[in-house]
């Protein structure tokens, strides 16, 4: 998850997906970055052999927003205006940004799908939860083609382009999630993220999905152990 992470002081040593700042160096890099190689609860995982249980429902309070693009270096994201949410167990949380993985960071029973897109929500007292959409090769996807068709190329300032963005259209039909404690999944990989994961996935044309992937060959953290973690299938 590219940039879910909040401003902290300092300036942040640099990190990548590859070479000397890849992955498994990022608890190397920072002081505050530890938690990325000690942590027990990072994301992502593998999403298999989960507990069927009852976490109650997760509603999406999503409207059409302006299309607010960034691309951070790592990702492109999308950042969201006041009034979009999401109410998981009674508490509101609103949304901040989403933005895009290649390939998916989490695994379904050992797969991964072509993309991943985040959705990043903050509540009032600051708890961070984010919800994981699998996309797969299929139809164009309506709802995201302004988003496919503006991508910045190069790293730099936030884009504003013409038009809405439909949030709302982006979700899958099918409400069947899984629910665990997690991470950032950027540096500084901080814990206790209430990570919400369908397991339905939306689609996007080949071509929609290869302008993302020009950009960002890989962008994806590898799979992280559960440890002694719940997963909870909330189909």
């Amino acid at each position: 998850m590219a940039s879910d992470a909040p401003a902290h002081g300092g300036a942040p040593a640099h990190w990548s997906y590859e070479g000397k700042t890849s992955p498994e160096k990022w608890g190397e890099l920072q002081a505050d970055f530890k938690v990325c190689q000690l942590g027990l609860e990072q994301t992502p995982i593998d999403l298999a052999s989960a507990i069927r249980g009852d976490v109650g429902t997760v509603d999406y309070d999503y409207k059409p927003l302006p299309l607010h693009l960034i691309n951070n270096g790592h990702t492109i994201q999308v950042n969201a205006d006041p009034g979009c949410a999401a109410v998981i167990g009674g508490t509101r949380f609103e949304l901040l940004q989403f933005h895009f993985h290649h390939p998916s960071e989490h695994l379904l029973a050992g797969k991964n799908f072509d993309l991943e897109c985040h959705f990043v929500h903050k509540s009032s007292n600051g708890a961070l939860a984010v919800s994981g959409v699998f996309i797969r090769p299929g139809a164009a996807n309506a709802a995201l083609k302004t988003f496919f068709d503006s991508l910045p190329a190069k790293e730099g300032p936030e884009v504003r382009v013409n038009g809405t963005i439909d949030v709302g259209a982006m979700l899958p039909r099918n409400g069947g999630y899984f629910r665990y404690m997690g991470s950032l999944t950027t540096p500084p990989c901080s814990e206790g993220l209430t990570w919400t994961v369908h397991k339905e996935p939306i689609e996007a044309s080949a071509e929609q999905i290869r302008k993302f992937a020009a950009l960002f060959p890989n962008n994806a953290r590898p799979v992280q152990k559960r440890n002694s973690r719940f997963l909870i299938d909330a189909s």
